[in-house]
């Protein structure tokens, strides 16, 4: 249940004369329940540390905090502090926040090699790069993500091989993380309400001995695959000829894929297998 004791997220704002800014991306989610039920999703309880971004006047912010959990939150926007300030207070302290660029932040730093989990309403900017970072940190700490993505990033991050929104991103997260897409969220949802739907996805980290330990690679070759989605692997991978030193076929057919085949079509396990070969080749 919403808490009784703090003012409504609407009235918040209105007594900090305070609206969106599009230049941040900002939709708010004024529905505490809407909120509540993501925390639940995500599983948050007292014993967890949590790192949330943009947190905006505390939609999602209030939840995780009732939860008894500590909360750290990264904010571009500065209008807010006073908002976090009132959260810090009310919730004995337990909300510490930096006013920073989270693209810029190394959270296994700020965590101070604690595990935590990220909880967070991404603005649309940017929430695929955050992504990245997190999948592709040195050694990430982070035990479970939670997040909020317009619903074709959502449907991109845990899509298999022939789905149509399945590529790059699918096989990067595909290589680190377990991904599902726990709930979808209405555009009406928001204040001012997006120009799409808007969906939760949550993310668990596999074991170490099974993430692949070359993102850089994959990452490279996933992009010249789909970046020519259409044609065949013998076509869209032909610029790697020159450093391979042979046919693109040849190679392929040497390591056992199909060159006829479209990038669509494969899994990440052989997303993986041809990044180990191109890696031990060059």
């Amino acid at each position: 249940m919403p808490d009784l004791d703090l003012p409504s997220i609407a009235k918040v704002l209105q007594s900090h004369g305070l609206r969106t800014q599009k230049k941040f991306g900002q939709h708010f989610l004024f529905d505490l329940n809407l909120t509540e039920k993501i925390v639940r999703l995500a599983g948050i309880s007292a014993d967890d540390f949590v790192f949330e971004i943009g947190p905006g006047p505390g939609g999602l912010t209030r939840p995780l905090l009732a939860t008894g959990a500590k909360v750290f939150a990264i904010e571009t926007d500065s209008r807010f502090e006073p908002i976090l300030q009132q959260l810090h207070d009310h919730f004995e302290n337990r909300l510490s926040w930096v006013l920073d660029d989270a693209l810029k932040i190394n959270l296994d730093l700020l965590a101070d090699g604690k595990p935590y989990q990220i909880v967070a309403n991404l603005p649309y900017n940017v929430g695929t790069a955050l992504l990245i970072n997190w999948l592709t940190a040195a050694q990430p700490n982070w035990t479970a993500l939670t997040l909020m993505f317009q619903l074709e990033v959502a449907q991109r991050i845990v899509a298999r091989p022939t789905d149509a929104h399945y590529g790059r991103l699918s096989i990067l997260t595909a290589a680190m993380a377990e991904a599902n897409l726990i709930m979808k969220v209405p555009a009406s949802a928001f204040t001012p309400p997006p120009k799409v739907e808007s969906a939760v996805v949550h993310l668990t980290p596999l074991p170490k001995t099974k993430r692949f330990d070359d993102l850089d690679t994959l990452a490279r070759l996933t992009g010249l695959a789909f970046g020519q989605k259409r044609k065949m692997l013998r076509a869209s991978l032909k610029p790697l000829n020159e450093e391979l030193g042979e046919d693109i076929s040849i190679w392929l057919q040497n390591i056992g894929i199909d060159p006829k085949a479209r990038p669509e079509t494969l899994s990440p396990n052989e997303f993986m297998k041809m990044a180990n070969q191109l890696r031990a080749k060059l």
